[in-house]
């Protein structure tokens, strides 16, 4: 994927991280965008540093970090529906929560031209 006038590479660098199930890597680079994005998109970024962290610390057995960072970034991430920076906000989180039931499932994020 390459970085579009619409995309950050970090968001991008982000993605690539989530999807290949390297949640901890994912958090790090999403959380330098986070640092200095647009206000605008503070939110957006904090829901996805949440998702990963979730999904890192389901992959370390702790169930309730996990779903309190779920329940935390789905919440943020509210304002930015259906669609947001190519993300179909409500089929990511329920791809996650699908993660968070079934340990060998696997999210991803998938980039739409919404």
């Amino acid at each position: 994927m390459e970085p579009g006038p619409e995309y950050d590479a970090r968001y991008l660098l982000g993605i690539a991280a989530f999807n290949r199930g390297d949640y901890f890597d994912a958090h790090e680079i999403w959380e330098e965008l986070w640092k200095d994005c647009p206000a605008k998109d503070r939110l957006f970024y904090q829901s996805l540093i949440q998702a990963a962290v979730s999904l890192y610390h389901w992959e370390r057995k702790n169930a309730i970090g996990a779903r309190r960072l779920f329940a935390a970034g789905r919440e943020k991430m509210t304002g930015y529906r259906p669609h947001y920076l190519g993300l179909n906000v409500q089929d990511f989180w329920k791809q996650v929560a699908s993660a968070l039931d079934d340990l060998t499932a696997s999210p991803a994020i998938i980039l739409s031209s919404h």
